[in-house]
């Protein structure tokens, strides 16, 4: 039986206490959202950490890599969306948009065309003018990104038989320090890597408060559904 699709948009806001409660979160909003139909957002700042893709745990240097993390201050940790290696200052803006799916062998590039679209409108909002695409040896990298002066947007999916979890990074400021832990743990697993292609909001002309942004681009990703809004904490 096809499940009724909602009208409306449940948007999550805030991080819970620890790096393990707030992964928690966004895979009970992913569930929510298989169940119900209901779609979800969720923009927020993560707690300081790396995350590896599933490819990185597979490569021979993984173990090093954890250990440059934790030695710069990042906690490791290993995330079932995307590919390679993202570093989350604390300043680093995750957005997560849960949608139902009939069928999960359909829809992936127009979710990903989507997406690519409201993030670079929320940009223009801040006054940065990003473009599709990335610069060679980016982090996590991909086909679906933003570059102004350096990637500043990684977008990845998870799609499971009832709900697809479009999900990304957004480099607010520091992306010194983002792309300094990048640099070790690249070099761990044997990836290129170039520190140089690391852009930032900031660096691009935009604003370097973290909660400009999660306006800017919860406000897209919601668009005129109506929400329900609930705290993490």
């Amino acid at each position: 039986m096809r499940r009724a699709l909602s009208t409306t948009m449940r948007v999550l806001r805030g991080r819970a206490a620890t790096i393990a409660a707030d992964r928690e979160r966004t895979g009970a909003m992913l569930d929510r959202t298989g169940e119900t139909g209901e779609p979800a957002v969720r923009v927020w700042t993560p707690h300081r950490q790396v995350a590896f893709g599933r490819r990185d745990a597979a490569e021979p240097g993984y173990d090093n890599a954890r250990a440059a993390a934790r030695e710069r201050g990042f906690e490791p940790v290993e995330r079932r969306v995307g590919g390679r290696a993202v570093a989350y200052t604390g300043s680093t803006v995750a957005f997560a948009h849960a949608v139902p799916v009939e069928s999960p062998r359909t829809g992936l590039d127009a979710r990903y065309a989507a997406a690519t679209a409201r993030l670079q409108r929320a940009l223009s909002s801040l006054g940065v003018d990003a473009d599709p695409g990335e610069p060679a040896d980016a982090f996590c990298p991909g086909s679906h990104s933003l570059q102004c002066g350096g990637k500043l947007v990684g977008i990845a999916q998870r799609v499971r038989t009832d709900a697809a979890l479009v999900a990304g990074c957004v480099v607010v400021r520091e992306r010194d320090a983002f792309a300094s832990v990048l640099a070790a743990v690249y070099d761990a697993l044997g990836q290129p890597f170039d520190s140089a292609s690391v852009g930032s909001v900031a660096a691009a002309g935009g604003p370097s408060e973290p909660s400009r942004v999660v306006d800017a681009v919860e406000r897209e990703l919601v668009g005129d559904a109506a929400t329900t809004v609930e705290r993490v904490d």
